[in-house]
């Protein structure tokens, strides 16, 4: 590809480097632009994205346990219509406590990649307002998207009292005594009694 078809990249990038200081940064490819920051870093660098390089959509925040090192990468994802180039804005923290700043104040949608952030990794955000309990109900293990929460453990303690599938806890029943609820006509067919 050509450095012309990259020109409004390179331009993003330059501008992010003469304003912040960047960790690392490049042009990945044609519309998209990476660059890593410290946590510090990243109020800042969101709200410069958004105010005065029309970065007025937030597409999505997801979250990478790099376990070998001891970190938690967060990678916040955003769109320039106009432009039509994403730029992603990466930062790296400890998952010994690690913690964020909220940038729910920037667009409003990312108070619910927080949480579940929050909620899956274990990652805490400064201010964050919502229910710590967010789709998993009653949780009190390992956040149970890190790369150390051993899932076949999990369902085996607790789902199976004996190995084999006649022993398995049916899920409907589970949910049916933690809610009181009333098993639906549709779903009695597939009940095990």
């Amino acid at each position: 590809m050509s450095e012309n078809k990259l020109n409004k990249e390179q331009l993003l990038l330059d501008l992010l480097k003469k304003k912040f200081i960047l960790n690392e940064s490049a042009v990945r490819r044609a519309k998209r632009v990476e660059v890593k920051v410290d946590p510090k870093e990243i109020i800042p660098v969101l709200l410069y994205a958004k105010e005065n390089s029309r970065y007025i959509s937030f597409a999505h925040m997801s979250c990478v346990d790099w376990i070998e090192d001891g970190e938690f990468e967060v990678v916040y994802i955003l769109w320039n219509p106009e432009d039509k180039i994403n730029l992603f804005v990466k930062t790296r923290i400890s998952r010994d406590n690690g913690v964020l700043p909220n940038i729910d104040f920037i667009w409003r949608q990312a108070n619910t990649y927080e949480r579940e952030i929050r909620e899956m990794f274990g990652i805490q955000f400064e201010g964050l307002v919502g229910r710590q309990e967010f789709i998993l109900e009653d949780w009190e293990h390992m956040p149970p998207m890190r790369r150390d929460f051993d899932t076949a453990e999990f369902v085996k303690k607790t789902y199976f009292k004996r190995p084999g599938r006649e022993d398995a806890k049916d899920v409907r029943e589970f949910v049916q005594e933690r809610t009181d609820e009333e098993l639906p006509d549709f779903a009695k067919k597939y009940s095990r009694d």
